[in-house]
């Protein structure tokens, strides 16, 4: 399978370097020094699930590749837009757009760009990224997809990928909902970036600290009622369910919005715990919480020069 990894952070570095090492033919998309590094010393990750080093194909120029059946489209949610107006010659000839972003947004700005005959939807669960240029660091051991169709006609499209990923040792799967997958990830990664940040501390202290972990649980009961106002129905034991997810993750996870906050770049905010309070307005509901953290997250939206 011929794929263009768009964004070689921690999500499109880790599962292309796991796709390249089975065979595939995959070419990342990166910019700067970590595209510098990938150029000259190759890909590596660090990873409790197996170390890879890689030579690879790198460009800074989307234009230059010929058109592939797979475009892993691992952007920042800022440069959603921009991003898929480059890629769309990439998929001319019948190939899909996934993309991997967090939140609820980009399937639907990459469809009006490319058309929706070109995107399928995608979720990845991993906590890693660039430690240093060149180099991708997987914590934990948690590396998983979840990839489906919007239109039935593009299940196989699907199915071929995930097969892809199986094949190369990633855990993957070919979900019939993935617009509910979608937003069963929005839930519980939303209260992770917003918690993480606010506090500025990992897992392990969110999940031990009576207030913080009510005010985890707060988060994802809003967010869970922003979804019934779309139509998405989630089980009686979902937040049962995200909160003994959080007591398994490893104590020292990070949301990547935290590296993003403590090395002052741009946030991810107006997308997560701001498109919850958005939405909530909307629909004249309270989501305090969400607009709490969004309220204590924009001064450093568009990053922090000190």
């Amino acid at each position: 399978m011929r794929v263009a990894v768009i964004g070689a952070g921690g999500v499109g570095g880790y599962f292309g370097a796991r796709l390249a090492q089975a065979g595939n033919d995959v070419v990342f998309v990166a910019r700067g020094a970590h595209l510098d590094a990938l150029r000259s010393r190759g890909l590596r990750v660090d990873s409790a699930a197996g170390n890879v080093v890689l030579d690879v194909m790198a460009t800074d120029d989307p234009a230059s590749l010929a058109p592939v059946d797979v475009v892993m489209f691992c952007v920042k949610l800022w440069d959603v837009e921009h991003g898929a107006a480059q890629i769309a010659p990439l998929v001319a000839r019948g190939g899909v757009v996934i993309p991997f972003q967090n939140g609820i947004d980009s399937t639907d700005i990459v469809s009006r760009v490319v058309g929706p005959s070109h995107v399928l939807g995608g979720v990845a669960y991993i906590a890693a990224s660039i430690s240093e240029p060149g180099v991708i660091a997987h914590v934990g051991t948690m590396a998983r997809l979840r990839v489906g169709a919007f239109d039935a006609a593009l299940a196989p499209r699907a199915q071929s990928f995930v097969d892809a990923c199986t094949a190369a040792g990633v855990e993957a799967e070919h979900t019939p909902d993935i617009r509910r997958a979608l937003w069963e990830k929005f839930v519980f990664l939303n209260a992770v970036s917003g918690l993480t940040c606010l506090a500025r501390q990992p897992l392990g202290v969110i999940r031990t600290d009576p207030e913080l972990r009510a005010i985890f649980e707060a988060s994802l009961r809003e967010t869970i009622a922003v979804a019934r106002t779309k139509g998405i129905e989630l089980p009686e034991d979902f937040v049962a369910r995200q909160l003994h997810a959080l007591d398994s993750l490893p104590a020292e996870m990070r949301a990547s919005m935290l590296h993003d906050l403590v090395a002052g770049r741009r946030l991810e905010a107006p997308w997560l715990c701001g498109r919850v309070a958005e939405l909530a307005a909307a629909a004249q509901m309270a989501a305090p919480v969400n607009a709490t953290i969004y309220a204590a997250m924009k001064p450093y939206v568009n990053g922090a020069t000190h």
